[in-house]
């Protein structure tokens, strides 16, 4: 295994047991998707995405990441809706999905 993916995988162990611990916390199941989704586990990671949306429609890092994972998966419509949630919040998740979409490799 790449030290990356022994990091994200260490990482991942953590948040599922924080996640157990205190459950439904957005910003858990955003890391949770993202640690699942770049251990390659696309189906899982976007479960935790959805769960986290779920509580937290507004949620800036979850549509950011569930949109590229949107992208990775060429749904790209999908992506586009994410987009549209992350339009009025004036951040770099905003640019950074909207790169992401226009073909632009991920920064993460």
């Amino acid at each position: 295994m790449k030290k990356a993916k022994k990091k994200y995988a260490k990482a991942q162990k953590l948040l599922i047991k924080s996640n157990k611990r205190k459950p439904n916390k957005p910003d858990t199941l955003n890391y949770l998707g993202f640690t699942t989704r770049k251990l390659g586990d696309f189906e899982n990671g976007e479960k935790y995405y959805l769960q986290g949306l779920a509580i937290d429609p507004e949620h800036i890092g979850i549509n950011e990441y569930l949109g590229e994972l949107y992208v990775a998966t060429n749904r790209h419509n999908l992506a586009v809706e994410r987009l549209e949630v992350l339009k009025s919040c004036k951040c770099k998740e905003y640019d950074q999905l909207k790169a992401v979409i226009a073909g632009e490799k991920s920064k993460y």
